[in-house]
């Protein structure tokens, strides 16, 4: 009976081992108790502990309470009512460019126009200081200089497109020999030599003078007779084209324009025969422009002198001046819808049909600073008109306005959030600041209105 109960107590004794336990004693069960106690001290320290730990979770002492909830934010603003001047503009359509054209053709020989070659009173007698001699003709030219036309010959140069030529510089060439550009309203249609007088020897001492081949004490800029000093200071002139010194100006030898040319496009071709009375170029002038098309019910608002803003396709915006206003009615183009495509004409022709723009005129404006459009040509531009102004009217932001069933009002902030509406009647629209003029009883500068925000 005892081999079996030994047998047990040496497998619960390597259980033991095994576990890490130490081995029970052999001398009886008054010694257990105490073997149970520390396994009693070490479950009452974790679950102290475990409970410590809740705690710190539930309670967490070093941590931010959680946020309140967020109030309502609220949906407006608050913009002065002030006192200033206030314009109302209407925006058109318009074009940039060069103002004024021109075409160049190879001078060809006519009749002289009326009063070019008639003698003037005095004109013979010298004038003081200008080194002019002897009396003129009736300012016939001299024989076989007035019904002959230049030389023909090849374009051996032409300008490029683009190109800039002023005063005194080769505008293209015919066989090898430039062709000089002067200033004149008189186109050239003769050989000008010494003792010829008319509006055309004018224009040619004018020049002379201007490009520094004579002084004003040696020609006389304002003279019509071509003397001494006119072909001196014509030798110069042809030495610094490096052409020979004749002291005339054959026909075909330059041609007058009013300004210096803005090449637009060359309609002559290298090695053409140059035809007098051919077409060589088509130019504008140097000076930029915008030409807008104005309704013609707004033609009042748009005389010359008034100023305007012009927005250029850079979106930037630069100041100009209506410079003329065309007499010409432009015929609406039926079907077409134009900028003012909804707004009345006062032309007949405008009704005609459904869709069909309004009348206009052509405005030519100036810019105030040229550079500011660059080199941009025929661009497509817009044009504020101011319409009407007022001044020291009360303005607010568009936005400020209330539809209310008996008109429009105002939202007026005052002392501790408290607000009220103020009942308004509508003046001039600024649409491209945002604001408009109004007026009402107990409404004044310095007031805020209440205005959505953005």
């Amino acid at each position: 009976m005892n081999e079996p109960s030994e047998e047990l107590t040496t497998a619960a004794t390597l259980d033991r081992d095994r576990a890490g336990e130490a081995p029970a004693p052999r001398h009886g069960r008054e010694d257990r108790p105490k073997r149970g106690r520390p396994w009693l001290a070490v479950a009452v320290t974790v679950v102290a502990i475990a409970g410590a730990g809740a705690a710190v979770y539930v309670i967490k002492p070093f941590s931010s309470p959680p946020p309140a909830p967020a109030a309502s934010a609220d949906p407006t603003g608050l913009q002065p009512v002030v006192e200033r001047s206030l314009s109302q503009q209407t925006t058109v359509d318009g074009t940039l460019g060069y103002a004024d054209s021109y075409t160049v053709v190879v001078p060809t020989a006519g009749s002289q126009p009326s009063g070019a070659g008639s003698q003037q009173p005095g004109a013979g007698s010298q004038s003081s200081g200008s080194g002019q001699q002897g009396s003129a003709p009736s300012g016939s030219p001299p024989s076989g200089s007035g019904g002959q036309g230049p030389p023909s010959g090849t374009f051996t140069a032409l300008p490029a497109v683009g190109q800039v030529v002023h005063q005194g510089q080769s505008i293209y060439s015919v066989s090898g020999s430039p062709v000089a550009l002067l200033y004149g309203a008189v186109p050239a249609y003769r050989t000008l030599s010494q003792g010829m007088t008319g509006t055309d020897v004018k224009q040619l001492n004018a020049d002379l003078v201007a490009l520094g081949d004579a002084t004003r004490s040696q020609l006389d800029p304002g003279s019509d007779v071509f003397g001494a000093a006119t072909a001196t200071a014509l030798d110069k002139l042809q030495d610094n084209l490096g052409l020979p010194q004749t002291g005339t100006l054959p026909l075909g030898q330059a041609v007058f324009q009013p300004t210096a040319l803005r090449v637009g496009s060359v309609s002559a071709t290298l090695g053409e025969s140059a035809q007098p009375g051919g077409g060589v170029l088509q130019a504008t002038s140097t000076v930029r422009q915008v030409v807008a098309q104005v309704d013609t019910t707004q033609q009042d608002h748009v005389a010359p002198g008034a100023q305007v803003s012009i927005v250029l396709p850079n979106t930037q915006t630069t100041p100009g001046v209506v410079t003329s206003v065309s007499s010409q009615v432009n015929a609406p183009s039926s079907g077409s819808s134009g900028s003012a495509g909804s707004s009345g004409s006062s032309g007949s022709s405008s009704s005609n049909g459904s869709g069909s723009s309004p009348d206009t005129v052509d405005v030519d404006i100036k810019m105030n600073d040229p550079s500011a459009a660059g080199s941009i040509d025929q661009a497509p531009v817009q044009v504020n008109i101011t319409t009407a102004t007022v001044h020291d009217a009360l303005v607010v932001p568009i936005d400020a306005l209330l539809a209310e069933p008996s008109g429009y009002a105002v939202e007026i902030a005052g002392a501790f959030g408290a607000r009220h509406a103020v009942p308004v009647t509508l003046g001039l629209f600024d649409d491209a600041d945002g604001l408009v003029q109004v007026t009402g009883t107990g409404l004044s500068a310095g007031q805020q209105v209440v205005v959505p925000k953005l």
